[in-house]
């Protein structure tokens, strides 16, 4: 199948080089393409991007203006690359390690599920955040029925990358996870460890973290009741 792999960006200029390389060698003998999502990051991301996919083909460029968050920048990501059979999301910031990509690719081409799940494993985080993510994850799992390990690592069909589209556009949904919960099919995870950032730092983090966590409980449980 082919696969369209969407990145967002934000202050990740040293990681992308390293990024799509181990993701080309996970990737050894598949059809596949990579988006980059600048999500007006305020480093040389953009410029590392660009010459990405001037010496690669498969890797092309998405660059905003205006700082969306990374949900946002997912979706237009997706938006973005209509031509494949999976999509996968995926963090520039190699917590989210490229090699395990193939493993979710395989479990949804045994064709009972319509989206996986990379399930958070390993100690990457600080213990307060790996806590606070867990209630916010077990919470978001009771309103959804979404595996209580799922987050923004994921891949999915084209059916789920339609319904994504849609609740993030019409629907106001404030993540892609809950997206996925809004198609109705179903899904599965698969545990992933994560690596610690070797470098670099994330715009998701900290009050902007806890405003998506907040913005989404609420979010499930209007569309719950």
């Amino acid at each position: 199948m082919r696969v369209a792999v969407v990145v967002p960006v934000y202050g990740n200029a040293a990681t992308l080089r390293p990024l799509a390389e181990r993701l080309a060698a996970a990737l050894t003998g598949r059809d596949w393409r990579l988006r980059l999502v600048i999500d007006a990051s305020p480093d040389d991301s953009a410029a590392v991007a660009a010459a990405l996919a001037a010496g690669d083909p498969r890797i092309s460029v998405t660059r905003l203006d205006v700082n969306v968050g990374q949900h946002a920048a997912l979706a237009r990501g997706l938006a973005d690359v209509p031509a494949a059979e999976a999509w996968v999301c995926l963090d520039a910031d190699l917590q989210d390690p490229p090699e395990a990509v193939p493993l979710l690719l395989d479990r949804l081409a045994q064709g009972d599920v319509a989206a996986v799940f990379a399930g958070r494993r390993g100690a990457y985080e600080s213990w307060l955040r790996r806590r606070t993510g867990d209630l916010h994850r077990l919470l978001a799992a009771r309103l959804t029925g979404l595996p209580p390990d799922a987050g923004a690592f994921l891949a999915m069909g084209a059916g789920v990358r339609r319904a994504v589209l849609t609740a993030m556009g019409e629907e106001g949904a404030p993540s892609v996870v809950l997206a996925v919960a809004r198609a109705g099919e179903p899904v599965a995870s698969v545990p992933v460890a994560r690596d610690r950032r070797p470098e670099g730092r994330s715009a998701w983090t900290g009050r902007a973290r806890l405003r998506q966590s907040v913005r989404s409980l609420a979010w499930a449980a209007r569309r719950r009741r």
